[in-house]
Formats: C-alpha cells, structure tokens, sequence
C-alpha cells in the first residue's frame, strides 16, 4: 500500500537529532482513520472524542520537544485502529469497546485484517522507535523515555481529582522525582500510578522500549480539560520542561 494522505506513515518523528537526553513518545497523537474504515461506525461525537486519541497530548509533546531539544514520536492513527501502547494480542490493542462506547467497525475482526493493522501501522511505528534508542546505545548516549498522554476527568461515571499522574514500572526513582518536581507547585494534584498502573500484559512503551532495555522510563497523564484555557498547552509543556530538568534521582 502506497503512502499517501489517507494512509500516512505511521511515525511522525518531531526534531529526530535532538540533543536532549530525553526521547518523548506520544502514542495516541492522532484521531486518523483512513477514509475505508468509514469511523469505525462511530457518530462525530466519539469519533473525535478521547476514545479516538489523547486529546491534547501531540500538542504538548511537540512543544515539550522544542523546549527540551529533545526528540519525539508521534502516532499518526487512531488508537481505535489499533493501540500503539497495547501488546498485540491483548484485548485493547484492537478493542469492540471503549469506555462506554461500542466499536462496531472493530467487531468480529477477521484475522487478515488485524494483521494489516499490525503490519502497516504498529510494527514500523515501534521499529522507529527501537532504531532510534539502538543509535543512542551504541552512541553511549544518556537515555530517558517520556511518553505523554492526556485522560478524561471523568470515567464511567467516576470524577478523577488529579491533574497529571506518573507512571512507572522499574523506573521507580525516576517516577517518584517527577512527581515531587511537578507536585512542588501546590495548585498541582500529581499522584503516582495514577489514574492507571503500568502493566506488562496492557502496556508496551515502558516495559518494552523503556524497563526491558534498562532505559528510566515514565508515562505522564495529564487530565485534558486542563487544556482548555488558551495557553493550557503551552503552560504544561513549560511545566513539564521545568520538572523534567529538575528531576533528579
């Protein structure tokens, strides 16, 4: 299948040669879904809601990286495709279901077309990923891996208090000094491991690119209608910036 607008590459690399020791990763950067999948069933409402992407989250990255010189990954498909920070094989990497909604485009999926998914949107994203942090090891360069994500306020039902939660998996040090650098400011609920944990069998980035390479990895959550106010965006990635420098551990 040739790259065109419809099908794009499935990477977009932002400032690639950056000389941050940070590598930001934001895999649910995009609500695209080639014109073929017809949303998925979906009405405009869940299609572009948070169920789609990480609302917020590609803007942040992008100024996060400019402001670190660092480098950064982007998705450029929607999650609902197939989730680039789900193993293959889990029931969320391709889910009927998302929060309270039904995926009708993802139902009874045949095994060719999972596979398609796979093939040209999941592997050659992680590949680029992988082929970055190889150049970086073989370099002797130093390495830590942000992934950035947004989440909803609310889910199922149930309102969420914090404004940005750390995840970790091995990377506990790490984790624990950004959420005391971010949680410096009193207006900021941070909390660890929060509103998610970090699973082997629900996740990818940290425990494959980040904790099985003994690379410090971590993945910020930030509550997305934080974003609202006209300068949301650059005010967490200038937040962001300030905690990841000061993050020492």
């Amino acid at each position: 299948m040739g790259l065109t607008e419809d099908w794009p590459e499935p990477v977009e690399a932002v400032n690639e040669d950056g000389g941050a020791p940070f590598v930001l990763i934001c895999e649910h950067a995009s609500r695209h879904m080639p014109a073929e999948y017809a949303d998925l069933g979906l009405d405009g409402v869940a299609r572009d809601g948070h169920i789609a992407w990480d609302i917020g989250a590609a803007a942040v990255t992008r100024e996060l990286a400019a402001a670190l010189d660092a480098p950064a990954f982007l998705g450029t498909y929607s999650r609902l495709l197939i989730d680039l920070n789900r193993p293959i094989g889990a029931p969320s990497s391709i889910c009927e279901r998302s929060e309270a909604t039904d995926i009708p485009g993802n139902r009874r999926l045949s095994a060719p077309e999972s596979e398609r998914r796979r093939r040209t949107i999941f592997t050659p994203f992680h590949a680029r990923v992988r082929q970055h942090l190889d150049r970086r090891q073989s370099a002797g360069r130093p390495t830590k891996i942000v992934a950035i994500h947004s989440f909803t306020p609310v889910f199922l039902g149930v309102r969420r208090p914090w404004c940005a939660g750390i995840l970790y998996g091995a990377a506990r040090g790490f984790g624990e000094a950004m959420v005391g650098a971010l949680g410096a400011d009193p207006s900021i609920l941070v909390g660890a491991n929060v509103p998610y944990v970090v699973d082997r069998d629900e996740d990818y980035t940290v425990p494959v690119h980040g904790d099985d390479r003994g690379v410090p990895t971590i993945l910020v959550e930030i509550r997305h209608d934080l974003f609202g106010a006209p300068r949301g965006i650059s005010e967490w990635a200038k937040r962001l910036a300030a905690a990841l420098r000061n993050a020492t551990f």
